[in-house]
C-alpha cells in the first residue's frame, strides 16, 4: 500500500521581478513559472513571499496549564491568543533551537524537554513560509538577556490557559490563529493515541 504524501517539485522559472526586498525578514517578489507538462504553453505570473520560516513553541506546566500571549496583529486587525513563536532567523537555523529562543525571549521560560508536533506549509499557493511546532515541558524561569520587545510586543499580555480551555476554545472557533489550533489539535490527536 502505497503512503500518501507530499512530494518535492519544481517547475522551471523562466523571470523572477523583486517586487519588494529591503533588509526585512520577509520579501516579495513575481515569477514566470514555465509548465514542464506542456513546453508550448505560455508562462503563467505567480506572485511568492519569501520567508524563512518560523518556530512555535506550546509549554505545558505540570497542571496542564500552557503559557499563551496576548498579541495584536495588524494585519487581521485582531487581537490574537497566541504562543511563543519567532521566525528562523539565519539559514540552517535548528527549528528546536529557535523555538526555545523564542520561549525565552517572549515568555523568559526555558524548558528540559522538546517534543516536535508538527511541520507544516502556512499558505503554500503564495508564501514559502513553514511552521515547525513543538511542545515544551519541564519549565523553569529563565532570563530573555538583552532581547528587548518593541512594537506590539511591549504590549503582549501573557497569561496561563489550561490546555482543555484551549481545546474548547479552538473547536468552538473563539481562537483562530492557526499555530495555536494546529498545535492544540496535534497534542489532542497524540494523547488520544496515547503518544
Amino acid at each position: 500500500m502505497e503512503l500518501i504524501g507530499d512530494t518535492p517539485e519544481s517547475w522551471p522559472v523562466e523571470s523572477s521581478t523583486d517586487l519588494h526586498r529591503d533588509d526585512w525578514v520577509v520579501a516579495f517578489r513575481s515569477d514566470q513559472v514555465l509548465s514542464p507538462h506542456d513546453p508550448e504553453a505560455p508562462s503563467f505570473r505567480r506572485l511568492v513571499v519569501e520567508h524563512p520560516g518560523a518556530c512555535v513553541a506550546m509549554a505545558i506546566d505540570g497542571d496542564d496549564q500552557v503559557l499563551c500571549l496576548r498579541q495584536y496583529r495588524h494585519p487581521a486587525q485582531m487581537r490574537f491568543l497566541e504562543l511563543p513563536a519567532g521566525v528562523i532567523d539565519d539559514p540552517g537555523e535548528d527549528p528546536q533551537e529557535v523555538a526555545a529562543r523564542e520561549l525565552r525571549e517572549e515568555a523568559e521560560l526555558e524548558a528540559a524537554r522538546w517534543t516536535h508536533l508538527i511541520s507544516v506549509w502556512a499558505s503554500p499557493g503564495v508564501s514559502a513560509e513553514r511552521h515547525h511546532l513543538y511542545l515544551a515541558e519541564g519549565l523553569s524561569a529563565a532570563s530573555r538577556g538583552d532581547f528587548a520587545l518593541h512594537h506590539e510586543e511591549a504590549d503582549m499580555e501573557t497569561l496561563w490557559v489550561p490546555y482543555a480551555d484551549l481545546l474548547e476554545g479552538v473547536l468552538a472557533g473563539r481562537i483562530q490563529d492557526a499555530p495555536v489550533a494546529l498545535a492544540v489539535l496535534t497534542l489532542n490527536a497524540r494523547r488520544q493515541r496515547g503518544q
